[in-house]
C-alpha cells in the first residue's frame, strides 16, 4: 500500500494581482482575485506594496477578508510622485501565495491653483470689467474661476464674485451693481478641490454720475430735442417723450384707438396741454396703440426683452430702480428709496391714466410702455415707485396712459 504525504499548500494556493486603478498623490486602487485555496481556508487576503521590488506582507499591506474570490484594496499613505510596487497576496494555513507584481506612480502634491489679476477696464458708475488668468491647475481639475470684489481690501469669494467656467487660461469678468464715486478692491480667483487661490489685489474708483456723458436728439416732427444716454449696448431717451399730436382727457379711452394724455388736463386743446408744467416735467401720457407709432424716425419703442436688457446690466430688476431714478425730491415723493440715477436714464415719477378713467399717482409711480404683448389686450410695462429701488415687470390693459422711453434702432 503505498501512502503520501501533504501537499505544498504554498504551491497550489493561487492569487492574481488586478490592476491599478483611481491612482492620486497619496492613494490608489488595486484588485485581486484568490482563484485557489490550496485545500486549506484562506484566513487573510489583500495587496502589499513598497518602494522596492517584490513587497511581501512584512511591507505595508490591506487586509481585505478571507476566501476565495475577488477584492478591491484601497492604498493609502503613499508619497506623492512616487513608484510603487504591488503584488496581491493570499494566507492559509500553509503559508502566503503571491500574484505577480504590478507597479505604478502617484500624481505629484495637488496643491491650490495659481491665478493672476489682470487689469480693470470699462469703468463706468456702476460697472466696471477685470481679467484673470488661471496659470496652474495645481494638480486638480478647476471647478470655478472668477473675480471677488469688495469695497474692504482683500475681497474673497464670500463678497460678491463673477463665476466665468472651469479650466485653464484666461476670461474676463463683468462686475455689475456697483456704486458711483466708490473705491472697490478686486482680486482674480481660482477653486479646485484642494481649495481657493487668489491673484494680486487691484482697486478702481467708479465714476460719477456728473461723469455720464449725454448726447441729444432733435424730433424733426415738433422740434423738441431730447438728452440721450448710452447705457451698456444700448442708447435711450433720458426723458419722457413728448410728441403730442393730440389730446383727450382721462374719461376717454380705448384698446383699439391711440389715445394721448397729459397728466392733470381735461380737456382737447393741444397747445393749451403743452402749456402745463406737467406735459413741461413728464411728458405725455400714451395708450398702447398711441406708444406703438410715437417714436420719432431711428428710435422705437423697446420690446420686454429690450427692458430686461437694460435692468440686467444695471445689475437685476432688484437694485436697477434706484440707479435709474432722478435722484432728490424735486420729483419723487420722500424718501426717493435708493435713488442714484447713476445710469442716467433720469426715471421720473409721471404718474399714469388708468382704464376706469382717471389720473394717478403723480409723484409716487412712474410706468413705461414695452411692445411687447402678453394677449390681445395685455402688453408688459416697466414700473418704478418712490418707496422702492426695484424695477418691475407687469402686463397691463392696452387702454392704460403710461410713459413712453424711446430706444435707438
Amino acid at each position: 500500500m503505498i501512502s503520501c504525504g501533504p501537499q505544498d499548500a504554498t504551491q497550489i494556493l493561487k492569487v492574481v494581482t488586478g490592476q491599478i486603478t483611481n491612482i492620486t498623490s497619496t492613494s490608489a486602487d488595486c484588485s485581486g482575485n484568490v482563484t485557489s485555496d490550496g485545500g486549506s481556508s484562506v484566513t487573510a487576503r489583500g495587496v502589499c506594496w513598497s518602494t522596492s521590488q517584490n513587497p511581501t506582507t512584512s511591507n505595508s499591506k490591506t487586509t481585505n477578508g478571507t476566501g476565495v474570490g475577488s477584492y478591491t484594496s484601497n492604498i493609502t499613505g503613499l508619497s506623492p510622485n512616487t513608484t510603487y510596487y504591488v503584488r496581491a497576496y493570499a494566507t492559509n494555513s500553509e503559508g502566503t501565495a503571491y500574484g505577480e507584481q504590478k507597479t505604478f506612480s502617484t500624481n505629484a502634491q495637488q496643491a491650490t491653483p495659481s491665478v493672476t489679476t489682470g487689469d480693470i477696464t470699462n469703468i463706468t458708475t456702476t460697472t466696471a470689467s477685470c481679467s484673470g488668468n488661471v496659470t496652474s491647475d495645481g494638480g486638480a481639475a478647476i471647478i470655478a474661476s472668477g473675480v471677488c470684489w469688495s469695497t474692504s481690501e482683500n475681497p474673497t469669494t464670500s463678497n460678491s464674485k463673477t463665476t466665468n467656467g472651469t479650466g485653464l487660461g484666461t476670461y474676463t469678468s463683468n462686475i455689475t451693481g456697483l456704486s458711483p464715486n466708490t473705491t472697490y478692491y478686486v482680486r482674480a480667483y481660482a477653486t479646485n478641490s484642494q481649495g481657493t487661490a487668489y491673484g494680486e489685489q487691484r482697486t478702481f474708483r467708479t465714476l460719477t454720475a456728473s461723469d455720464i456723458e449725454y448726447g441729444s436728439f432733435t424730433d424733426s416732427r415738433d422740434g423738441i430735442v431730447y438728452k440721450t444716454v448710452t447705457i451698456g449696448e444700448q442708447v435711450w431717451m433720458a426723458e419722457n417723450l413728448a410728441y403730442l399730436p393730440a389730446v383727450n382727457p382721462s374719461s376717454s379711452g380705448s384698446h383699439d384707438e391711440p389715445y394721448y394724455y397729459v397728466y392733470g388736463y381735461q380737456s382737447t386743446n393741444v397747445s393749451a396741454a403743452k402749456a402745463t408744467t406737467n406735459y413741461t416735467t413728464y411728458g405725455v401720457l400714451y395708450n398702447w396703440q398711441a406708444a406703438m407709432t410715437a417714436c420719432p424716425e431711428g428710435w422705437h419703442l423697446p420690446s420686454d426683452a429690450e427692458w430686461t436688457q437694460l435692468t440686467d446690466y444695471l445689475g437685476g430688476e432688484d437694485v436697477a430702480g434706484g440707479k435709474m431714478k432722478e435722484a432728490g425730491l424735486s420729483h419723487w415723493d420722500s424718501p426717493n428709496e435708493g435713488a442714484t440715477n447713476s445710469s442716467g436714464f433720469t426715471a421720473l415719477p409721471c404718474g399714469y391714466r388708468y382704464r376706469e378713467g382717471k389720473f394717478y399717482n403723480l409723484g409716487f409711480y412712474g410706468d413705461w410702455w414695452s411692445s411687447t404683448q402678453l394677449s390681445i389686450i395685455y402688453v408688459w410695462n416697466r414700473g418704478m415707485t418712490y418707496s422702492y429701488h426695484h424695477v418691475t415687470r407687469n402686463a397691463y390693459l392696452k387702454e392704460n396712459g403710461f410713459s413712453v422711453r424711446c430706444i435707438r434702432d
